[in-house]
């Protein structure tokens, strides 16, 4: 697995380069956004952890261009940053970041957060699946929504939202639910992430986004 750190302070980004080694992935730095998205057209890495502040052009707009590109946009990315105020983790959500952490972090739960991304990207289901809601397919061997065969561009993370949500349509899912089975974890995430998402998914879903009931105090349902 191909892992690029896009970050300008040295000592953090060796930190990090170092612990990802350590678990034998293949890493490597940029240390200015435009190199950062140089590298992630040629090497295409696997997963990106960028950082918010950056010299030349800020995270969220690193992570806005990518999840904006066809070609890029299935590339998950951890967020790293010194903010640790909440509505700079839900901006980054809503511009879709997969998961956040704040410095100074653990480089223990670091690796331990993008092990838990890369594994959203494993299909676990049985090859050629699908799931069908009215004129809305999920397709699993492809890993892409299509509504009215007009193909959606979600991220990992707002694909294996809407399979869980589909799947379990008309039942009432808890956050905490949510977190374990999307993120991997529940306790070291707050809700919110969960909330930033589903808003973006219904954006992204139109006419369908209305099928997401939110439930109050509780969670969400998929319900017709």
């Amino acid at each position: 697995m191909k892992i690029l750190i896009i970050e300008d302070d040295s000592a953090i980004g060796n930190l990090v380069l170092y612990n990802l080694k350590q678990e034998k992935y293949e890493a490597k730095i940029a240390t200015r956004a435009k190199d950062g998205l140089r590298e992630v057209k040629q090497w295409r890495p696997d997963l990106i952890v960028l950082d918010l502040m950056l010299q030349d052009m800020s995270g969220l707009d690193i992570c806005r261009t990518l999840k904006s590109n066809a070609e890029t946009n299935h590339i998950p990315i951890v967020m790293l940053t010194a903010k640790s105020e909440e509505i700079d983790r839900i901006v980054g959500f809503e511009v879709g970041a997969d998961d956040y952490i704040t410095k100074p972090f653990s480089p223990r739960e670091l690796v331990l957060r993008v092990k838990a991304v890369l594994k959203r990207k494993e299909v676990k289901e049985s090859p050629g699946k699908k799931v069908k809601f009215k004129e809305m397919v999920i397709d699993y061997e492809r890993h892409c929504v299509v509504i009215n065969k007009k193909v959606l561009e979600l991220t990992l993370t707002e694909f294996k939202l809407l399979a869980y949500l589909v799947e379990n349509k008309e039942r009432v899912l808890q956050r905490d639910s949510i977190l374990n089975y999307v993120w991997g974890y529940s306790t070291e995430v707050f809700s919110r992430t969960v909330d930033a998402h589903v808003t973006r998914l219904r954006d992204k879903l139109g006419n369908y986004g209305k099928y997401i009931k939110s439930v109050r105090g509780l969670g969400y349902c998929w319900k017709e």
